[in-house]
């Protein structure tokens, strides 16, 4: 059968995620790692999400709710939206395949930044069309450059903002410039999965510009800041016909009903989230004080990460793994003198800024 599969498909490289501590201690005898290489919240999820479910275990022999009805108002109301403007997906990884299946096809064009989410290249892919990766102006997104890119086969246009793997946001005085280049007939896919985390006051909600362009679509996540990484949701906002012609595409049941009870306790919680931002604040400022010490350049962003470069950033990342310390190497980012690090609690901070200084002296630079 390997002659009937596309060779579009036969190309991809497979999304390969961090390693989970699990697997790294069954290989390496290991008892004690840290996990920092996923941008995950180092949390548990809050107390309100755990107690909700709890009480919604005994009711998993029925199917979900298809249509997440409590959920997409609650979306709505905190959002100012019509609900009907509002899709949920099995994190927001589907929300951007729905967008990439729904507006994009063999001969067209999807616009990104040559340093954002991996996964933008890999849907545009799958579905046969062609990605037009835009050079970076250093770590962030060239907007001008973007736009400048748009061509009549152009269906969408990603715009990350806080970007992945870099942290770098979009100011609001460039986004505004872009979106006044972009054409009506173009969609407009801003991933704001850690727009919690940013402070920046100079950072531009995408919402609030639906109004000024029909084709603009945001999406966030449950995975970060509410700690739900493990239940899988996403949700986007869009018009009302955007948003209903993606939610034809999904499938029945997309969002389960233990990831729908989590998010509708988790937008309960705002101290929670407040918390969660005070863990990465404190994060930064450890990171960078270290890695400053070790004479590291960083990128720290806006985010819950940083980006560090290391010389070798496979070496170091194997080097750290022996020492029970899981970062993400940024090789296929074609950023291999770096490491993504993620924020973690106090002591997993420690940890790896203890095991550093030990690993890079393993590691020839």
């Amino acid at each position: 059968m390997r002659p009937k599969v596309p060779e579009r498909i036969l190309a991809l490289q497979p999304y390969r995620p961090g390693k989970p501590i699990e697997e790294v201690e069954r290989e390496l005898g290991l008892t004690d790692s840290v996990k920092l290489a996923s941008n995950e919240n180092p949390l548990s999820p809050s107390r309100k999400v755990l107690d909700a479910l709890r009480g919604a275990l005994a009711q998993l022999n029925r199917y979900p709710d298809g249509g997440a009805v409590v959920l997409t108002e609650k979306l709505a109301a905190r959002f100012g939206v019509s609900p009907t403007r509002v899709v949920l997906g099995n994190g927001s990884n589907e929300i951007i395949e729905l967008v990439v299946r729904m507006f994009a096809g063999p001969g067209d064009e999807v616009v990104m930044s040559a340093d954002g989410f991996l996964v933008y290249d890999l849907v545009t892919q799958a579905v046969g069309a062609q990605a037009v990766r835009v050079a970076a102006a250093g770590f962030f997104h060239d907007l001008e450059a973007m736009a400048d890119a748009i061509g009549p086969r152009t269906r969408v246009v990603f715009v990350a903002n806080p970007n992945n793997p870099t942290g770098t946001i979009v100011k609001r005085g460039a986004f505004e410039a872009f979106l006044a280049r972009v054409p009506h007939d173009v969609v407009v896919a801003c991933d704001e999965a850690y727009f919690e985390y940013v402070e920046d006051p100079d950072y531009p909600d995408s919402l609030t510009y639906q109004d000024h362009h029909p084709g603009l679509v945001t999406m966030r996540t449950f995975s970060k800041i509410h700690a739900l990484a493990g239940l899988r949701l996403g949700y986007g906002v869009a018009s009302t016909e955007i948003a209903g012609a993606l939610a034809r595409l999904r499938q029945p049941f997309n969002v389960n009903s233990l990831a729908q009870v989590a998010a509708c306790a988790a937008l309960e919680d705002d101290e929670y989230v407040e918390a969660a931002r005070a863990i990465v604040r404190e994060g930064r400022a450890m990171l960078a004080l270290g890695l400053d010490a070790l004479g590291l350049r960083h990128i720290t962003g806006h985010a819950n990460f940083v980006l560090v470069e290391v010389g070798d950033g496979s070496a170091v990342t194997e080097s750290l793994l022996q020492r029970g310390v899981i970062v993400r190497p940024m090789g296929a980012y074609a950023m291999t003198t770096m490491i993504r690090v993620t924020y973690g609690t106090e002591a997993e901070n420690q940890k790896f800024l203890a095991a550093l200084p030990a690993a890079l002296a393993e590691v020839p630079r």
